[in-house]
């Protein structure tokens, strides 16, 4: 049973968090202080150590709680497919990361854009690895059940690049833990570079030189991705 203090400090942590991504949204990541949080909790700066023991765990602690947030959109969006239909979920699941991504470029920016100054990475998995491990596996596990429903071709792996084949394993035995073809590994990978990729020129501006909206090129990638996989492409529902 938590105590009464022990909700209060769960409920300032929260608020720790919450006041940390207000002023990322409105002010960037540069923002982001420990003296710019207290200010705006009307506490003093030394106090929030109390709570996090540096500037690096509290962005560390923000970074967790917007890839939970972003994993549980996803999972909300595969949710509303029919079970067995294994191409809506990949569509869906693809149209959703890119609609959150595009609502929420300042949160995005910290997930996947460029390391921020701070947010250097602890030697041991933290809570913002394990909320990104959870965030990618919501993809791999895609695949999984795609492989294990409906095989789609893959190459052995005397046909994969000697450069790649090394990597691929080393990937396998690291991250996944999964007894995976090592080419079903390099489909993954190769669709997770283009969604990742596609969705980051759109989030970051650097498709407004030739493209006022997007859309239709975001469709197309899905359009080429599908067929590989077994799937079957369906435009999005008009609204």
């Amino acid at each position: 049973m938590t105590t009464r203090r022990d909700r209060l400090r769960e409920a300032t942590v929260r608020e720790i968090s919450e006041t940390a991504r207000r002023i990322l949204v409105e002010h960037g990541p540069e923002a982001v202080t420990l003296r710019a949080i207290a200010r705006e909790m009307g506490m003093t700066a030394p106090a929030l150590y109390r709570y996090y023991d540096s500037h690096s765990e509290l962005l560390r602690h923000v970074v967790g709680d917007i890839y939970t947030e972003l994993t549980a959109e996803l999972q909300s969006a595969i949710a509303k497919v029919p079970h067995d239909d294994m191409s809506g979920k990949f569509l869906s699941v693809a149209r959703q990361f890119r609609s959150w991504s595009l609502g929420h470029p300042r949160e995005y920016g910290l997930l996947f854009g460029a390391p921020i100054r701070g947010l250097a990475p602890d030697e041991q998995a933290d809570f913002a690895e394990e909320c990104a491990q959870q965030f990618g596996w919501t993809f791999m596990s895609l695949f999984l059940e795609l492989w294990q429903k409906k095989p789609f071709p893959v190459p052995p792996d005397d046909e994969i690049d000697p450069g790649l084949l090394p990597q691929l394993r080393r990937y396998r035995a690291e991250r996944l833990g999964v007894a995976l073809p090592l080419g079903v590994i390099q489909q993954f990978l190769k669709c997770w570079v283009r969604l990742q990729g596609s969705v980051s020129l759109e989030a970051f501006g650097h498709l407004s030189f030739a493209l006022d909206d997007a859309a239709p090129m975001f469709e197309l990638m899905l359009q080429e991705i599908a067929p590989p996989l077994g799937l079957t492409y369906a435009p999005p529902a008009k609204e």
